[in-house]
């Protein structure tokens, strides 16, 4: 590189909330059934780990069997889960937004956002988590097992 050139801003890198990332997709359920889905033994297992129920008040922490762990932050049924996500290798939590969005032609549009994390390896470890998540919850909407 030359004088001023910078080299260029890694995929994912924010000035304020370090490495993030977004997935998202819609899919042919109510937000009711999608949330319900996550929310039940069988949901909590693909995106917290092995966990039977997790409680939905702000300040309540949950930890699963495989060392996901975090507290709650903000809940809005149906719409938001706001919470803090942390696996037991990490040296510090990250921030996971799950929302559930009404798609305009209908369906629920399932969006996983997280940030606060610690590189572009990570990142790209939950972008592959997220997106098996949703991939699964499209499989089983479309099998009608929600």
């Amino acid at each position: 590189m030359k004088g001023n050139e910078t080299s260029p801003k890694p995929v994912g890198k924010t000035a304020s909330a370090g490495f993030q990332i977004g997935v998202r997709r819609t899919i042919d359920v109510t937000q009711q059934q999608a949330w319900e889905y996550l929310l039940s033994p069988e949901g909590l297992k693909l995106w917290i780990g092995d966990v039977e129920a997790i409680e939905l008040n702000p300040g309540d922490k949950y930890e699963s069997a495989n060392g996901a762990c975090g507290e709650m932050r903000v809940v809005k049924h149906y719409e938001q889960l706001r919470l803090t996500w942390q696996l037991a290798r990490w040296e510090r939590p990250s921030t996971l937004q799950i929302r559930f969005l009404p798609a305009a032609r209908g369906g629920t549009t399932l969006s996983f956002h997280q940030e606060h994390l610690d590189g572009p390896n990570t990142r790209e470890e939950m972008k592959r988590r997220w997106e098996e998540v949703i991939a699964r919850v499209a499989e089983c909407a479309a099998d009608r097992q929600l």
